[in-house]
This record gives C-alpha cells, sequence and structure tokens, in this order.
C-alpha cells in the first residue's frame, strides 16, 4: 500500500486531499496542530500526526516514525496561511510568521523526510498559488511567500532528482475552503484607525475575500491532484480551481503598469489619500 503524508489536514484542501488520496488505496498520513482534530483525523481512519510543521524536534520524531513503518510514496506540504493587510502595516514580524507557515516549514518538513522519500523513489507536492504569479495588494507577505515556494520547487526540483525524488508544484485558484475567512480574520487583526490605509478598509477586505470568487469545490480539487499524482511522469506544475490559468495568463500578456492599474482599482487603491 503506497503512503502519502499530507500537512493541514484539519480543513479545507488538507482534509479533501486526505479523503480522496485514502479512496484510492493509500495509507494517509494527515497532521494537524489541534489535538482535537487529529482525534477526528483518525476516527475517520487516518494516521493522525499532531504537528507543528515549525517543530525541529516534532519532526525528527516523526521522520524516524515514518521511517520504521516503511518509506514514503507522496508527501504533500499544504499546510499554511494567508495574511493579509498593507505590508508596512504588518511590518517585519507578520513577514516572519508568513514565511515560516509557508516556506521554512516546507523546507523543514522535505529536509526531514527525505530518507524515507529517497527510499521510495518519492514525490513531493508543494501546494503554492496564483498569488505568487498574480501579485496583488493587500497581499504582499501571502504573494511573496508563495512566489518563494515556486522558487524552491524548481530548486528541489533539480537538486532531488538524482535521488530519484520528484517535485510538483500546485497553484490553485480560488477553491471553496476556509481560507477566506481565516484570511479575513489577519485583515481585522491588523485594520486600525491609526492605519495610514484605515480609508481604504473596505479594499483590505475586498482583497481577504477575493480567494472566494466562485470558487472550485475542495473535493474536486483533491480529484485533479489525485488524478496529477497518479501519472506515470507527474507534471512539474499543476494549476487547478478557477482562475488558476486565467490569471497567470493575464499577469504574462498585460503590459505591468495596465495591471496594477486594474488591481489598484479593483481593491480602492484609485485615488490619493
Amino acid at each position: 500500500m503506497p503512503v502519502a503524508l499530507i500537512t493541514g489536514c484539519s480543513s479545507g484542501i488538507g482534509r479533501a486531499l486526505a479523503d480522496v488520496f485514502k479512496q484510492a488505496g493509500y495509507d494517509v498520513w494527515a497532521t494537524a496542530r489541534k489535538t482535537e482534530d487529529v482525534a477526528a483525523l483518525a476516527s475517520a481512519g487516518f494516521t493522525g500526526v499532531q504537528l507543528d510543521v515549525n517543530d525541529a524536534l516534532a519532526l525528527e520524531q516523526l521522520s524516524e516514525r515514518i521511517q520504521q513503518q516503511g518509506g514514503l510514496d507522496v508527501l504533500i506540504n499544504n499546510a499554511g496561511y494567508g495574511a493579509m493587510g498593507p505590508l508596512l502595516d504588518g511590518g517585519v514580524p507578520a513577514m516572519q510568521r508568513q514565511f515560516e507557515t509557508n516556506v521554512f516549514s516546507l523546507v523543514g518538513v522535505t529536509r526531514a523526510l527525505f530518507p524515507a522519500l529517497r527510499r521510495n523513489k518519492g514525490l513531493v507536492v508543494n501546494i503554492g498559488s496564483v498569488s505568487g504569479v498574480l501579485v496583488t495588494p493587500f497581499a504582499g507577505a501571502y504573494c511573496a511567500s508563495k512566489a518563494a515556494v515556486h522558487a524552491l520547487s524548481d530548486a528541489l526540483r533539480m537538486e532531488l532528482a538524482p535521488f530519484g525524488v520528484r517535485v510538483m508544484e500546485v497553484q490553485p485558484g480560488a477553491i471553496d475552503t476556509h481560507f477566506a475567512k481565516s484570511a479575513g480574520h489577519e485583515a481585522e487583526r491588523l485594520i486600525s484607525e491609526q492605519s495610514p490605509w484605515w480609508p481604504l478598509r473596505e479594499g483590505i477586505r475586498a482583497r481577504a475575500k477575493a480567494s472566494q470568487d466562485k470558487p472550485t469545490s475542495a473535493s474536486e480539487f483533491a480529484a485533479g491532484l489525485l488524478k496529477a499524482v497518479q501519472q506515470s511522469k507527474p507534471p512539474r506544475l499543476v494549476r487547478l480551481g478557477n482562475g488558476s490559468r486565467a490569471l497567470p495568463l493575464l499577469s504574462a500578456l498585460l503590459p505591468k503598469g495596465v495591471l496594477e492599474s486594474v488591481l489598484m482599482k479593483r481593491f480602492g487603491l484609485g485615488g490619493r489619500l
């Protein structure tokens, strides 16, 4: 039985992926941070693992545990969140938090599980975003983190190839998950009357909700990704979900100035303060 380990499975894309991989016959190791979420995953038939993806000791213990059970066929680096709001309001601390979860943990998890992946000549799947290609205002930290995921995926693909370990990058579009709700909470945490951007707060809120513009269901996304993973030669790049192809095309074809004007108007940045 092939083994898949998926991070961030408490809800949304992670849980949908766990479900479809289990249905396809995989032994699914599903991770989450909260005890109650791990218990729910275990009761659903997964190997539930409590994991903070930034905890080096926990990753070391997980690596030892999964090697004792055999190798690893598929690692899906899915854990992450979206920091919303003006870059200068969040500042360096917000950037650090965003990169720790969305970027640094990807390297940490993959490094810890590399021996198990090497043993089975496995596949690493990194969940990026079209936001790493089409950068918008009020999501700069998130867009930057996903652009970093894309660059790291390219580097890892070349560096892991001699060991028979492959790397796939996934750029989801709008997917029906709790992402917008979480992003909204992140935005509200930063929105303040003391901010120079306070008059533009509705634009910030609009950006936090933008990921739910006619979203593709998480189950449909998961089924599409499973299909890509199971190909004899898994593709380097997979785009799934509403807008996943159109938005990168828009970014590539429109002159930068025109694109920025469109995005500024869309999120309320057309005037002067």
